[in-house]
């Protein structure tokens, strides 16, 4: 297992980090129990995880059971200190979640006690915000995105709130660096830029969609990437089970997320089917399984610091497992980025 360093922190991630979201509904507890220790095994010592999970579905009976999943590998034994955490406090419309209220400083004080609470820990190693206040364009948003209902003072002053929470928390040990999730270049530049001019913690990271089928990330995120040591931690990178090929042909595998969000949260559409096909032949071409080239592919990118992979069944944990020291060859990535040309933003 390779490791890279999480922003300017001292904080070193495995490239593959172990997704939580389904325990608490699609898994139970001692499955979640489970793929930790085998995650922990394999080289993996990052965890993540949200307040209001789990999901598929998302409700106000389930919300924050994932945690209290942790929080009980903790209580039995689990070693703390092997593991990097990372939560997220939620914001608008997460109605199990403080009533659905948006992000504040004062909300984010109330949801890491929560969260601390449920994991049986006394800090998280990466606090993030699941989304911004003042809208976002993912999970296909982006084909009506409108920010001009924004206000640019209103946003400077929240976020001036939430760094000067987050130092507080750092101060108290109950956090040890902030993130943000689903956020575009200029918010996240925002936060830089307010935390440089007034001395207060500095956004390590930035957790977006990202796969072979949704690359928005690739142009202005990847230069703010680089140029500003903010990676990013790609969620979904196998396009909520896609990529393995599974649901082509109008397939629903018994137990799939499709028997549970029949469209896949949007992103099923009449250009995804052959875009998959030709990720599949591909992989085919070259003797590699699908999932393990899209997650190989993933962390191949420069401005990758984890790519986060979920899994409800242990087969399925260890084909992500094998994709760890896979490289892959100069020839599959041109033909990937052929078929990328081909197929551009396919949901």
């Amino acid at each position: 297992m390779q490791y890279r360093r999480l922003g300017r922190t001292d904080l070193q991630v495995s490239l593959l980090c172990l997704g939580s979201m389904t325990w608490g509904t699609q898994n139970t507890t001692e499955e979640g129990h489970a793929q930790i220790d085998r995650s922990l095994e394999a080289g993996i010592n990052f965890v993540d995880t949200a307040e209001m999970y789990p999901v598929n579905p998302i409700s106000a009976e389930t919300q924050g059971e994932t945690e209290r999943v942790i929080g009980r590998w903790f209580a039995k034994g689990g070693a703390r200190d092997k593991m990097v955490l990372a939560t997220k406090v939620s914001g608008n419309g997460a109605t199990g979640a403080r009533k659905g209220e948006p992000i504040s400083g004062d909300a984010m004080r109330r949801a890491i006690e929560g969260s601390l609470t449920r994991l049986q820990t006394d800090y998280v190693d990466l606090y993030q915000l699941h989304w911004p206040n003042r809208g976002s364009y993912h999970f296909r948003q982006y084909w009506r995105y409108d920010p001009t209902r924004q206000s640019r003072d209103d946003t400077r002053a929240h976020i001036q709130d939430v760094l000067e929470t987050a130092a507080a928390l750092i101060e108290e040990g109950k956090i040890r660096h902030i993130g943000l999730s689903n956020e575009s270049a200029w918010g996240t530049q925002q936060f830089l830029e307010i935390a440089e001019t007034q001395g207060l913690p500095r956004v390590v990271s930035i957790q977006n969609e990202y796969s072979l089928l949704c690359r928005i990330y690739d142009l202005d995120l990847a230069e703010l990437s680089h140029n500003e040591d903010v990676g990013l931690l790609a969620f979904s990178p196998l396009a909520v089970g896609l990529l393995s090929g599974k649901y082509q042909k109008g397939q629903t595998p018994e137990g799939s997320r499709k028997t549970l969000n029949p469209n896949l949260g949007g992103r099923l559409g009449p250009r995804v089917e052959p875009a998959v096909a030709a990720y599949l032949e591909i992989a085919q071409r070259h003797g590699l399984d699908p999932c393990q080239m899209a997650l190989a592919w993933c962390y191949s990118r420069p401005f990758m610091a984890s790519a986060i992979f979920g899994a409800t069944k242990m087969d399925q944990l260890e084909v992500a497992l094998g994709a760890a020291d896979l490289t892959l060859s100069d020839e599959t990535l041109e033909e990937i980025d052929a078929a990328n040309r081909a197929h551009p933003m396919p949901y």
